[in-house]
């Protein structure tokens, strides 16, 4: 008798903890939806430049991201040239910190720096991560990677900025060429 008691105190609180989580994670999940985002211009030294307002945004916002690339490419003069899709980028390991590059400038795994095999030094280049579509500017300041399968080495801060992943050494990016107009 004790055995069938317990058995049915023990269905109802699980029931009732089942519906109190399922109630909670629901608020929870209002909680994290985008409240707002204000594109706005503010004046820095006389000229106009976008300012962006983020409102907890959590998770992938294409028209958000298209927005963005809108205000990139009119506002600022910037134009961008597709070069590359589905190219694996991996990164520096921390032994090349301090070391001369192939353009002769000493490499830092704390700047926006790349390498590639082919492209001019100085050339500047969009890198998307195609999973979660950040992106980041690097700087061409090196040759490699010297791995066939592989198309550009990024410096550390660059690739963990467009990682989701961070245990992970290589992303599928997209590269485009940075033209800046003047």
């Amino acid at each position: 008798m004790n055995n069938k008691i317990f058995i049915l105190f023990f269905i109802f609180f699980i029931s009732l903890f089942a519906s109190f989580s399922a109630e909670n994670w629901q608020g929870q999940k209002d909680k994290h939806k985008a409240k707002s985002v204000k594109i706005s211009e503010s004046k820095v030294k006389g000229k106009e430049t976008p300012t962006i307002k983020l409102d907890t945004i959590k998770g992938k916002f294409k028209n958000f991201k298209s927005e963005l690339d809108s205000l990139i490419k009119s506002d600022l003069n910037i134009k961008l040239k597709p070069f590359k899709k589905n190219a694996h980028a991996s990164y520096y390991h921390n032994k090349f910190n301090g070391r001369r590059t192939a353009s002769g400038k000493k490499f830092n795994n704390n700047n926006y720096t790349a390498a590639h095999k082919k492209l001019p030094f100085g050339t500047k280049l969009k890198i998307t991560n195609e999973a979660n579509c950040k992106s980041v500017i690097v700087e061409v300041t090196d040759r490699g990677p010297f791995s066939k399968s592989r198309e550009i080495d990024l410096s550390r801060r660059a690739f963990m900025e467009i990682t989701s992943n961070k245990n992970s050494g290589v992303v599928i990016v997209t590269i485009e060429e940075v033209i800046e107009s003047k």
